[in-house]
Protein backbone atom coordinates (compact mmCIF):
# COMPACT_ATOMS: atom_id res chain seq x y z
CA UNK A 1 0.00 0.00 0.00
CA UNK A 2 1.54 3.67 -1.14
CA UNK A 3 1.63 5.81 1.96
CA UNK A 4 0.63 9.74 0.75
CA UNK A 5 3.58 12.13 0.42
CA UNK A 6 4.25 14.97 3.10
CA UNK A 7 3.74 17.18 -0.05
CA UNK A 8 0.93 15.85 -1.66
CA UNK A 9 -1.64 17.90 -0.48
CA UNK A 10 -4.15 15.23 0.32
CA UNK A 11 -3.72 14.23 4.12
CA UNK A 12 -4.69 16.90 6.60
CA UNK A 13 -1.54 18.48 8.21
CA UNK A 14 -1.65 16.95 12.06
CA UNK A 15 0.32 20.02 12.85
CA UNK A 16 -0.78 22.06 16.46
CA UNK A 17 -3.33 25.22 15.43
CA UNK A 18 -1.71 26.92 18.58
CA UNK A 19 1.84 25.80 17.04
CA UNK A 20 0.87 27.91 13.78
CA UNK A 21 -0.83 31.06 15.55
CA UNK A 22 2.03 31.23 18.42
CA UNK A 23 5.20 30.88 15.39
CA UNK A 24 2.50 33.60 13.18
CA UNK A 25 2.80 35.98 16.48
CA UNK A 26 6.57 35.38 16.64
CA UNK A 27 6.81 36.45 12.66
CA UNK A 28 4.81 39.55 13.56
CA UNK A 29 6.46 40.51 16.68
CA UNK A 30 10.04 40.33 14.66
CA UNK A 31 8.84 42.15 11.95
CA UNK A 32 8.05 45.35 14.20
CA UNK A 33 11.38 44.63 15.87
CA UNK A 34 13.00 45.52 12.37
CA UNK A 35 12.46 49.15 12.40
CA UNK A 36 12.96 51.96 14.53
CA UNK A 37 12.08 52.45 17.61
CA UNK A 38 14.08 49.38 17.73
CA UNK A 39 15.67 49.26 14.51
CA UNK A 40 16.95 45.71 14.62
CA UNK A 41 17.41 45.36 10.35
CA UNK A 42 19.45 42.13 11.03
CA UNK A 43 16.16 40.66 11.95
CA UNK A 44 14.85 41.71 7.86
CA UNK A 45 16.34 38.44 6.53
CA UNK A 46 14.78 36.06 8.94
CA UNK A 47 11.98 37.96 10.28
CA UNK A 48 9.13 36.06 8.45
CA UNK A 49 10.75 32.70 8.96
CA UNK A 50 8.21 31.47 11.74
CA UNK A 51 5.35 32.31 9.81
CA UNK A 52 6.33 30.73 6.72
CA UNK A 53 7.16 27.38 8.81
CA UNK A 54 3.72 27.56 9.83
CA UNK A 55 2.47 28.07 6.06
CA UNK A 56 4.82 24.92 5.05
CA UNK A 57 3.20 22.61 8.14
CA UNK A 58 -0.66 23.49 7.55
CA UNK A 59 -2.69 21.68 4.79
CA UNK A 60 -5.59 23.56 6.03
CA UNK A 61 -5.86 26.99 4.05
CA UNK A 62 -7.89 28.53 6.80
CA UNK A 63 -5.94 27.73 9.57
CA UNK A 64 -2.73 29.36 7.33
CA UNK A 65 -5.64 32.50 6.67
CA UNK A 66 -6.20 32.95 10.21
CA UNK A 67 -2.38 32.64 11.28
CA UNK A 68 -1.38 34.71 8.56
CA UNK A 69 -4.26 37.56 9.90
CA UNK A 70 -2.55 37.10 13.28
CA UNK A 71 1.16 37.90 12.34
CA UNK A 72 -0.39 40.90 10.38
CA UNK A 73 -2.03 42.21 13.01
CA UNK A 74 0.65 42.07 15.44
CA UNK A 75 2.88 43.95 12.63
CA UNK A 76 0.26 47.19 11.69
CA UNK A 77 -0.45 47.28 15.23
CA UNK A 78 3.11 47.48 15.79
CA UNK A 79 4.87 49.76 13.78
CA UNK A 80 1.25 51.85 13.82
CA UNK A 81 0.14 51.86 17.69
CA UNK A 82 0.66 56.04 17.05
CA UNK A 83 -2.71 55.79 15.45
CA UNK A 84 -4.61 55.59 18.75
CA UNK A 85 -3.26 58.93 20.04
CA UNK A 86 -3.81 60.91 17.05
CA UNK A 87 -7.22 59.73 16.93
CA UNK A 88 -7.89 60.53 20.83
CA UNK A 89 -5.76 63.25 21.16
CA UNK A 90 -6.64 65.19 17.92
CA UNK A 91 -9.99 63.88 16.39
CA UNK A 92 -11.63 63.95 20.26
CA UNK A 93 -12.31 60.81 20.55
CA UNK A 94 -12.98 59.07 23.35
CA UNK A 95 -10.57 56.15 24.37
CA UNK A 96 -12.74 53.67 23.36
CA UNK A 97 -13.73 55.46 20.33
CA UNK A 98 -10.21 55.53 19.76
CA UNK A 99 -9.40 52.20 20.47
CA UNK A 100 -11.96 50.92 17.89
CA UNK A 101 -10.90 52.91 15.31
CA UNK A 102 -7.22 51.79 15.76
CA UNK A 103 -8.28 48.45 16.08
CA UNK A 104 -10.45 48.04 12.97
CA UNK A 105 -7.27 49.26 11.25
CA UNK A 106 -4.86 46.59 12.36
CA UNK A 107 -7.65 44.08 11.75
CA UNK A 108 -7.87 45.35 8.06
CA UNK A 109 -4.40 45.90 7.24
CA UNK A 110 -3.79 42.15 8.57
CA UNK A 111 -5.78 40.62 5.79
CA UNK A 112 -2.93 41.67 3.23
CA UNK A 113 -0.94 39.19 5.44
CA UNK A 114 -3.93 36.22 5.86
CA UNK A 115 -4.22 35.95 1.73
CA UNK A 116 -0.33 35.95 1.40
CA UNK A 117 0.11 33.49 4.29
CA UNK A 118 -3.26 31.09 2.44
CA UNK A 119 -1.74 31.63 -1.17
CA UNK A 120 1.86 30.93 0.28
CA UNK A 121 1.10 27.37 1.75
CA UNK A 122 0.57 25.27 -1.26
CA UNK A 123 3.97 27.70 -3.14
CA UNK A 124 5.93 26.66 0.17
CA UNK A 125 5.96 23.09 -0.74
CA UNK A 126 7.26 22.91 -4.55
CA UNK A 127 11.39 22.85 -5.06
CA UNK A 128 11.00 26.77 -6.46
CA UNK A 129 9.46 28.39 -3.36
CA UNK A 130 12.30 30.59 -2.73
CA UNK A 131 12.05 32.96 -5.77
CA UNK A 132 8.05 32.20 -6.14
CA UNK A 133 7.34 32.81 -2.61
CA UNK A 134 8.93 35.86 -2.40
CA UNK A 135 7.89 37.14 -5.45
CA UNK A 136 4.18 36.79 -4.23
CA UNK A 137 5.38 38.29 -1.37
CA UNK A 138 5.92 41.44 -2.75
CA UNK A 139 2.80 41.25 -4.79
CA UNK A 140 0.93 42.09 -1.56
CA UNK A 141 3.34 44.62 -0.50
CA UNK A 142 2.70 46.26 -3.68
CA UNK A 143 -1.34 46.45 -3.46
CA UNK A 144 -0.48 48.11 -0.06
CA UNK A 145 -0.49 51.65 -1.82
CA UNK A 146 -3.07 51.47 -3.95
CA UNK A 147 -5.96 50.50 -1.53
CA UNK A 148 -6.14 53.40 1.05
CA UNK A 149 -3.40 53.14 3.56
CA UNK A 150 0.48 52.12 3.14
CA UNK A 151 3.53 52.58 5.57
CA UNK A 152 6.24 50.60 6.05
CA UNK A 153 7.92 47.83 3.45
CA UNK A 154 10.14 44.62 4.20
CA UNK A 155 12.79 46.61 1.96
CA UNK A 156 13.24 49.59 4.01
CA UNK A 157 15.20 48.13 6.33
CA UNK A 158 17.60 47.45 3.35
CA UNK A 159 18.21 51.25 3.23
CA UNK A 160 20.93 50.61 5.82
CA UNK A 161 22.63 47.43 4.57
CA UNK A 162 25.23 46.52 2.20
CA UNK A 163 24.88 45.88 -1.24
CA UNK A 164 20.93 45.71 -1.56
CA UNK A 165 20.75 49.79 -1.69
CA UNK A 166 22.35 49.51 -4.84
CA UNK A 167 19.21 47.54 -6.32
CA UNK A 168 16.72 50.16 -5.71
CA UNK A 169 17.58 52.82 -8.38
CA UNK A 170 16.96 49.83 -10.74
CA UNK A 171 13.74 48.01 -8.46
CA UNK A 172 12.49 50.56 -6.52
CA UNK A 173 12.12 49.22 -3.02
CA UNK A 174 10.17 46.29 -4.34
CA UNK A 175 13.98 44.34 -5.24
CA UNK A 176 15.34 44.65 -1.44
CA UNK A 177 11.73 43.52 -0.55
CA UNK A 178 11.87 40.60 -3.38
CA UNK A 179 15.70 39.65 -1.64
CA UNK A 180 14.94 39.75 1.93
CA UNK A 181 11.87 37.75 1.40
CA UNK A 182 14.13 35.17 -0.61
CA UNK A 183 16.52 35.04 2.27
CA UNK A 184 12.98 34.76 4.63
CA UNK A 185 12.10 31.62 2.41
CA UNK A 186 15.49 30.05 2.25
CA UNK A 187 15.66 29.76 5.59
CA UNK A 188 12.71 28.25 6.11
CA UNK A 189 13.22 25.40 3.48
CA UNK A 190 16.23 24.76 5.69
CA UNK A 191 15.35 24.14 8.98
CA UNK A 192 11.80 22.46 7.34
CA UNK A 193 15.06 19.93 6.11
CA UNK A 194 14.35 20.14 2.46
CA UNK A 195 16.69 19.53 -0.18
CA UNK A 196 19.70 21.68 0.20
CA UNK A 197 19.58 21.98 -3.52
CA UNK A 198 16.39 24.12 -3.22
CA UNK A 199 18.72 26.70 -1.72
CA UNK A 200 20.76 27.43 -5.17
CA UNK A 201 17.69 29.98 -6.21
CA UNK A 202 19.85 31.95 -3.96
CA UNK A 203 23.07 31.70 -6.01
CA UNK A 204 21.82 35.08 -8.38
CA UNK A 205 22.20 37.05 -5.77
CA UNK A 206 25.92 37.26 -6.24
CA UNK A 207 25.28 39.39 -8.97
CA UNK A 208 24.90 42.22 -6.44
CA UNK A 209 28.20 43.01 -6.06
CA UNK A 210 28.42 43.88 -9.81
CA UNK A 211 25.82 46.38 -9.40
CA UNK A 212 26.64 50.23 -9.74
CA UNK A 213 27.78 52.04 -7.31
CA UNK A 214 25.57 54.47 -5.45
CA UNK A 215 26.26 58.22 -6.25
CA UNK A 216 28.71 59.69 -3.57
CA UNK A 217 28.43 63.79 -4.10
CA UNK A 218 31.14 64.75 -1.47
CA UNK A 219 30.81 68.67 -2.27
CA UNK A 220 27.23 70.02 -3.35
CA UNK A 221 27.11 73.65 -4.35
CA UNK A 222 23.44 74.73 -3.98
CA UNK A 223 22.42 76.20 -0.92
CA UNK A 224 18.65 75.72 0.84
CA UNK A 225 17.43 76.88 3.99
CA UNK A 226 14.81 74.45 5.82
CA UNK A 227 13.04 76.40 8.27
CA UNK A 228 11.11 73.91 11.03
CA UNK A 229 8.83 76.53 13.13
CA UNK A 230 8.10 73.38 16.00
CA UNK A 231 4.09 74.55 16.16
CA UNK A 232 2.58 72.51 18.63
CA UNK A 233 -0.93 71.41 17.03
CA UNK A 234 -2.12 72.17 20.58
CA UNK A 235 -1.67 75.56 20.27
CA UNK A 236 -4.33 75.59 17.11
CA UNK A 237 -6.57 73.69 19.00
CA UNK A 238 -6.63 75.82 22.09
CA UNK A 239 -8.06 78.86 20.58
CA UNK A 240 -4.91 80.83 21.07
CA UNK A 241 -3.83 81.23 17.49
CA UNK A 242 -5.36 84.78 16.88
CA UNK A 243 -3.92 87.89 14.74
CA UNK A 244 -1.54 88.69 17.36
CA UNK A 245 0.16 85.12 17.58
CA UNK A 246 -0.39 84.49 13.84
CA UNK A 247 1.39 87.73 13.21
CA UNK A 248 4.44 87.21 15.83
CA UNK A 249 4.58 83.94 14.24
CA UNK A 250 5.34 85.14 10.69
CA UNK A 251 8.10 87.25 12.50
CA UNK A 252 9.41 84.64 13.70
CA UNK A 253 9.35 82.66 10.77
CA UNK A 254 11.29 85.65 8.43
CA UNK A 255 13.70 85.66 11.29
CA UNK A 256 14.61 81.97 11.00
CA UNK A 257 14.55 82.55 7.08
CA UNK A 258 16.87 85.27 7.02
CA UNK A 259 18.90 87.20 9.76
CA UNK A 260 19.05 83.61 11.68
CA UNK A 261 20.22 81.36 8.42
CA UNK A 262 22.56 84.10 7.59
CA UNK A 263 24.29 83.78 10.91
CA UNK A 264 24.88 80.41 9.83
CA UNK A 265 26.12 80.30 6.26
CA UNK A 266 25.76 83.70 4.92
CA UNK A 267 25.84 82.17 1.27
CA UNK A 268 22.94 83.09 -0.90
CA UNK A 269 20.48 80.47 -0.64
CA UNK A 270 18.81 78.79 -3.62
CA UNK A 271 15.74 77.45 -2.04
CA UNK A 272 13.87 78.81 1.26
CA UNK A 273 11.60 76.02 2.26
CA UNK A 274 8.44 76.24 4.79
CA UNK A 275 7.21 72.53 6.18
CA UNK A 276 3.18 71.44 5.85
CA UNK A 277 2.17 73.13 9.56
CA UNK A 278 -1.19 73.53 11.54
CA UNK A 279 -1.42 77.45 11.09
CA UNK A 280 -3.58 79.19 8.78
CA UNK A 281 -2.63 80.37 5.76
CA UNK A 282 -4.71 81.13 2.76
CA UNK A 283 -2.11 82.80 0.68
CA UNK A 284 -4.57 83.03 -2.98
CA UNK A 285 -7.11 84.81 -0.44
CA UNK A 286 -4.79 86.60 1.41
CA UNK A 287 -3.13 90.13 0.44
CA UNK A 288 -1.78 90.66 3.29
CA UNK A 289 0.30 87.20 3.46
CA UNK A 290 1.25 87.76 -0.35
CA UNK A 291 2.81 91.19 0.53
CA UNK A 292 4.64 89.40 3.56
CA UNK A 293 5.89 86.63 1.29
CA UNK A 294 7.16 88.96 -1.35
CA UNK A 295 9.31 91.18 0.99
CA UNK A 296 10.40 87.95 2.83
CA UNK A 297 11.40 86.57 -0.89
CA UNK A 298 12.45 89.58 -1.91
CA UNK A 299 14.68 90.47 1.76
CA UNK A 300 16.37 86.52 1.05
CA UNK A 301 17.05 87.18 -2.57
CA UNK A 302 15.80 83.33 -3.13
CA UNK A 303 12.49 81.36 -4.54
CA UNK A 304 10.51 80.21 -1.31
CA UNK A 305 8.28 77.09 -0.81
CA UNK A 306 5.75 77.20 1.10
CA UNK A 307 2.14 75.57 2.03
CA UNK A 308 -1.25 77.15 2.20
CA UNK A 309 -5.05 75.91 2.22
CA UNK A 310 -6.08 76.66 -1.48
CA UNK A 311 -9.55 76.17 -3.45
CA UNK A 312 -10.46 73.99 -6.30
CA UNK A 313 -12.68 71.35 -7.19
CA UNK A 314 -15.64 71.03 -9.58
CA UNK A 315 -17.28 74.11 -7.95
CA UNK A 316 -13.77 75.78 -7.16
CA UNK A 317 -14.98 76.14 -3.20
CA UNK A 318 -12.94 72.77 -1.94
CA UNK A 319 -10.11 73.43 -0.04
CA UNK A 320 -6.75 71.41 -1.27
CA UNK A 321 -3.93 70.77 0.24
CA UNK A 322 -1.13 72.98 -1.89
CA UNK A 323 2.27 73.88 -2.06
CA UNK A 324 3.18 77.19 -3.29
CA UNK A 325 6.08 78.79 -4.89
CA UNK A 326 7.07 82.22 -5.31
CA UNK A 327 10.68 83.39 -7.26
CA UNK A 328 12.94 85.67 -5.35
CA UNK A 329 10.48 88.99 -6.29
CA UNK A 330 7.76 87.05 -4.84
CA UNK A 331 5.57 86.15 -7.61
CA UNK A 332 3.83 83.16 -7.67
CA UNK A 333 5.44 80.59 -9.91
CA UNK A 334 3.40 77.84 -9.51
CA UNK A 335 0.64 75.64 -7.06
CA UNK A 336 1.13 71.86 -6.50
CA UNK A 337 -2.55 70.43 -4.94
CA UNK A 338 -1.80 67.51 -2.87
CA UNK A 339 -2.70 64.48 -4.60
CA UNK A 340 -2.16 61.26 -2.15
CA UNK A 341 -4.82 62.48 0.84
CA UNK A 342 -4.15 61.43 4.91
CA UNK A 343 -7.35 58.58 5.56
CA UNK A 344 -8.68 60.50 8.83
CA UNK A 345 -5.91 63.45 8.32
CA UNK A 346 -7.87 65.26 5.06
CA UNK A 347 -10.87 63.13 4.70
CA UNK A 348 -12.33 60.72 6.73
CA UNK A 349 -13.88 57.49 5.25
CA UNK A 350 -17.36 56.72 5.73
CA UNK A 351 -18.63 55.31 7.48
CA UNK A 352 -16.27 56.71 10.37
CA UNK A 353 -17.11 60.37 9.41
CA UNK A 354 -20.47 59.78 10.65
CA UNK A 355 -18.71 60.36 14.03
CA UNK A 356 -14.96 60.98 13.65
CA UNK A 357 -14.44 64.78 14.53
CA UNK A 358 -11.53 66.96 12.18
CA UNK A 359 -8.03 66.08 13.09
CA UNK A 360 -6.36 69.35 10.99
CA UNK A 361 -8.46 72.35 10.34
CA UNK A 362 -10.52 71.35 7.30
CA UNK A 363 -10.06 67.43 8.23
CA UNK A 364 -12.67 65.36 6.16
CA UNK A 365 -12.91 67.99 3.43
CA UNK A 366 -10.43 68.43 1.76
CA UNK A 367 -10.37 67.58 -2.20
CA UNK A 368 -7.36 65.61 -3.86
CA UNK A 369 -5.12 67.53 -6.62
CA UNK A 370 -5.22 66.05 -10.20
CA UNK A 371 -1.69 66.50 -11.66
CA UNK A 372 2.02 66.20 -10.82
CA UNK A 373 3.55 70.52 -11.11
CA UNK A 374 7.16 70.71 -11.63
CA UNK A 375 8.43 74.16 -11.27
CA UNK A 376 10.97 76.08 -13.13
CA UNK A 377 13.17 77.72 -10.49
CA UNK A 378 16.43 79.43 -11.44
CA UNK A 379 17.43 77.34 -14.30
CA UNK A 380 16.73 74.52 -12.49
CA UNK A 381 13.44 71.93 -12.00
CA UNK A 382 11.92 71.53 -8.20
CA UNK A 383 9.47 68.78 -7.25
CA UNK A 384 7.76 69.36 -4.13
CA UNK A 385 5.22 66.87 -2.48
CA UNK A 386 3.20 67.03 0.22
CA UNK A 387 3.70 64.65 4.05
CA UNK A 388 2.16 61.53 3.10
CA UNK A 389 3.05 61.58 -0.08
CA UNK A 390 6.49 60.27 0.20
CA UNK A 391 4.84 56.91 1.16
CA UNK A 392 3.90 56.32 -3.17
CA UNK A 393 6.88 55.29 -4.81
CA UNK A 394 4.83 55.84 -7.71
CA UNK A 395 3.58 59.35 -7.13
CA UNK A 396 7.17 60.45 -5.78
CA UNK A 397 9.00 58.83 -9.19
CA UNK A 398 6.86 61.08 -11.36
CA UNK A 399 7.90 64.12 -10.20
CA UNK A 400 11.44 62.89 -11.36
CA UNK A 401 10.32 61.46 -14.70
CA UNK A 402 8.79 64.81 -15.54
CA UNK A 403 11.77 66.61 -15.02
CA UNK A 404 12.50 67.56 -10.99
CA UNK A 405 16.28 68.03 -10.78
CA UNK A 406 15.81 68.27 -6.93
CA UNK A 407 13.03 66.81 -4.63
CA UNK A 408 11.58 68.77 -1.97
CA UNK A 409 9.34 66.85 0.72
CA UNK A 410 7.18 69.66 2.89
CA UNK A 411 5.74 67.98 5.93
CA UNK A 412 4.30 68.36 9.38
CA UNK A 413 4.90 65.08 11.82
CA UNK A 414 3.63 67.02 14.96
CA UNK A 415 0.73 64.71 15.18
CA UNK A 416 2.92 61.72 15.69
CA UNK A 417 4.20 62.79 19.31
CA UNK A 418 7.92 61.54 20.21
CA UNK A 419 6.21 58.13 18.27
CA UNK A 420 8.24 55.94 16.77
CA UNK A 421 6.45 57.26 13.48
CA UNK A 422 8.79 60.28 12.73
CA UNK A 423 11.24 58.02 12.65
CA UNK A 424 9.22 55.53 10.14
CA UNK A 425 8.72 58.56 7.65
CA UNK A 426 12.11 59.71 7.39
CA UNK A 427 12.92 56.12 6.39
CA UNK A 428 10.36 56.10 3.70
CA UNK A 429 11.53 59.54 1.92
CA UNK A 430 15.27 58.13 2.49
CA UNK A 431 13.92 55.25 0.07
CA UNK A 432 12.25 57.90 -2.27
CA UNK A 433 16.14 59.87 -2.76
CA UNK A 434 17.64 56.79 -3.61
CA UNK A 435 15.51 55.36 -6.03
CA UNK A 436 15.50 58.16 -8.09
CA UNK A 437 18.29 59.33 -7.13
CA UNK A 438 17.93 62.82 -6.06
CA UNK A 439 18.65 65.20 -3.35
CA UNK A 440 15.54 65.44 -0.65
CA UNK A 441 15.01 68.09 0.81
CA UNK A 442 12.49 67.73 3.71
CA UNK A 443 11.00 70.63 5.69
CA UNK A 444 9.22 70.00 8.80
CA UNK A 445 7.37 71.27 11.35
CA UNK A 446 8.94 69.95 14.54
CA UNK A 447 11.05 67.22 13.16
CA UNK A 448 13.24 65.33 11.51
CA UNK A 449 13.68 68.29 9.15
CA UNK A 450 16.62 66.89 6.62
CA UNK A 451 18.73 66.87 3.60
CA UNK A 452 19.09 63.32 2.09
CA UNK A 453 21.39 63.11 -0.54
CA UNK A 454 20.70 60.40 -3.49
CA UNK A 455 22.11 57.07 -2.20
CA UNK A 456 19.24 57.56 0.60
CA UNK A 457 21.74 58.87 3.26
CA UNK A 458 21.06 61.95 5.47
CA UNK A 459 23.86 64.24 4.64
CA UNK A 460 21.75 67.06 7.11
CA UNK A 461 19.06 67.27 10.34
CA UNK A 462 17.68 68.98 12.88
CA UNK A 463 16.85 67.18 16.05
CA UNK A 464 12.94 67.01 16.59
CA UNK A 465 11.12 69.67 18.90
CA UNK A 466 13.32 72.36 18.37
CA UNK A 467 12.43 75.77 16.55
CA UNK A 468 15.20 76.12 14.22
CA UNK A 469 16.56 76.40 10.48
CA UNK A 470 18.44 74.04 8.81
CA UNK A 471 20.93 75.44 6.28
CA UNK A 472 23.01 72.53 4.12
CA UNK A 473 24.07 72.02 0.78
CA UNK A 474 22.69 70.15 -1.73
CA UNK A 475 22.92 69.68 -5.79
CA UNK A 476 20.52 69.46 -8.94
CA UNK A 477 20.92 66.29 -10.65
CA UNK A 478 19.44 65.30 -14.50
CA UNK A 479 20.59 62.12 -15.00
CA UNK A 480 17.16 59.43 -14.19
CA UNK A 481 17.76 56.32 -12.77
CA UNK A 482 16.19 52.78 -14.13
CA UNK A 483 13.17 52.69 -12.08
CA UNK A 484 12.80 56.70 -12.54
CA UNK A 485 12.46 55.70 -16.38
CA UNK A 486 10.35 52.39 -16.31
CA UNK A 487 8.45 53.08 -12.95
CA UNK A 488 6.79 49.83 -11.26
CA UNK A 489 8.17 46.75 -13.29
CA UNK A 490 9.85 44.79 -11.10
CA UNK A 491 6.23 45.12 -8.80
CA UNK A 492 4.76 43.61 -12.36
CA UNK A 493 7.06 40.78 -12.82
CA UNK A 494 6.29 39.72 -9.25
CA UNK A 495 2.69 39.94 -10.14
CA UNK A 496 3.33 37.89 -13.32
CA UNK A 497 4.90 35.48 -11.96
CA UNK A 498 2.23 35.04 -8.73
CA UNK A 499 -0.53 34.89 -11.35
CA UNK A 500 1.70 32.18 -13.22
CA UNK A 501 2.63 30.04 -10.18
CA UNK A 502 -0.55 30.19 -9.08
CA UNK A 503 -2.21 28.62 -12.45
CA UNK A 504 0.33 26.07 -12.47
CA UNK A 505 -0.37 25.10 -9.01
CA UNK A 506 -4.27 24.58 -9.90
CA UNK A 507 -3.12 22.94 -13.12
CA UNK A 508 -1.62 20.35 -11.46
CA UNK A 509 -4.42 19.63 -8.82
CA UNK A 510 -2.59 20.73 -5.77
CA UNK A 511 -5.76 23.09 -4.24
CA UNK A 512 -4.94 25.53 -1.46
CA UNK A 513 -6.73 23.06 1.23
Amino acid sequence: MTTPSRNSGTERSRFPRASSFALAALSGILQVLVFPRFGFIWLAPIAVVPLLIACAREDRWGARFRAGWVAGAIYWGGVCYWIYDVMHSYADLSAVGAGAIFVSFYVAKGLYLAVFSAVAGPLMKRPWAIPVVAAVWVSFEGLHQYLAFTWLQLGNAAIDMPLLPSLVPLTGIYGPSFVLAMLNVAVAVVLLRRSWRETAWLAPLALLIFLPLLPDETEPSETVRLVQPNVHPDELRSGGWDYARHSEHLARMAALSSTEAASKDPTPPALVVWPEYPVPAYYSADGKMQAYLRDLATKVDAPIIFNSIEHGGPDGKQPLNSALVVDERGKLLSRYDKMFLVPFGEFVPWPFSLFVAKITLEAGNFHPGSSVVVTDVGGHRVGTFVCYESVFLRGVREFARQGAEVLVNISNDSWYGASAARHHHLLIARMRALENGRWLLRATNDGITSVIDPAGRVAASLPSFEQDVLVARFNYRTEMTPFTRFGQWFLWLCWIVTAGSLFAVWRRRVPLS
